[in-house]
């Protein structure tokens, strides 16, 4: 069955807020306490820089966690994003503590202090478009095995932590363009533009919400969009108005596969794929 964001029994909130939260390490048993006691599964994520992650529940229990999360101060204002899973896509709640919500791994690099300039979903196509914008894909690079925009780079990263390596590499070829930075929810690029901003770079934006809000919410024949988009749960996968998409993972080495890739003899079910089949 195919679901819309908003339909089925599971509903999945992905969410991040950058504040100042001192009070991180004591928020992790109640929070924890909090979601399997609503039949919550996921993984939070809490550090003195905010907080991340993504839950899955009844629509109700759901609701209640973001009310709650929301009340507090500090998460006022937290971005979430919405979809839906037919099955429950993870096996356990988990809040974890972490030096940071996202790693990058860069001493100073602070959200609060600046980021790049957010461009709404309805108006990322005429930006990207446009000839003089070098757009760039913050995401690792088995997520972009699946899907990327047109003309989008691909900095072929295997983790977050080797992103600014690559823009230190790359610095000339970006000197003087508009910048224009994506990724799955958002979390990811607040990092990135702030980052890329403290190098002395003026013309950065990042696609706000996220891929996941312009799959919601730009029609499939207006968009720039091509394959899916990985997600981090067991759907693997959404695509065009959220739905789950047709990837799933390779048990052995836990990358992503197209059915295509599922065809190829090297591939078995749970087992291994055409990337792990030698190891």
């Amino acid at each position: 069955m195919t679901l819309s964001p908003q339909n089925g029994p599971f509903r999945v909130a992905a969410l991040y807020r950058f504040c100042r939260l001192e009070r991180f390490e004591e928020l992790r048993a109640p929070l924890a306490a909090f979601c399997c006691g609503r039949g919550i599964r996921g993984t939070l994520l809490l550090a003195s820089e905010g907080i991340n992650g993504t839950a899955a529940g009844s629509e109700a229990a759901i609701a209640e966690l973001i009310a709650h999360l929301e009340a507090m101060p500090e998460f006022a204002g937290l971005e979430v994003k919405y979809s839906a899973a037919d099955e429950m896509p993870f096996n356990r709640m988990k809040v974890r503590l972490k030096r940071e919500i996202v790693t990058m791994g860069v001493e100073g690099v602070d959200p609060l202090q600046g980021v790049g300039a957010y461009v709404e979903a309805s108006d990322w196509n005429a930006l990207i478009a446009d000839p003089d914008t070098v757009v760039i894909d913050t995401r690792n690079d088995y997520e972009v095995s699946l899907g990327t925009f047109r003309n989008a780079i691909n900095p072929e990263t295997a983790s977050f932590r080797e992103f600014p390596d690559w823009v230190e590499k790359h610095r000339g070829e970006l000197e003087g363009k508009t910048i224009a930075m994506f990724c799955t929810g958002g979390i990811r690029c607040e990092k990135a533009t702030a980052y890329v901003k403290s190098l002395g770079f003026d013309d950065v934006f990042h696609l706000k919400g996220g891929i996941l809000k312009y799959l919601e919410n730009v029609p499939v024949e207006q968009s720039l969009w091509h394959g899916e988009c990985f997600v981090f749960d067991e759907r693997v996968s959404v695509g065009h108005g959220l739905v789950v998409g047709d990837a799933k993972l390779c048990r052995a080495c836990g990358y992503p596969l197209t059915p295509e890739d599922r065809l190829s003899p090297k591939f078995r079910e749970g087992a291994a794929c055409e990337r792990c089949y030698e190891s």
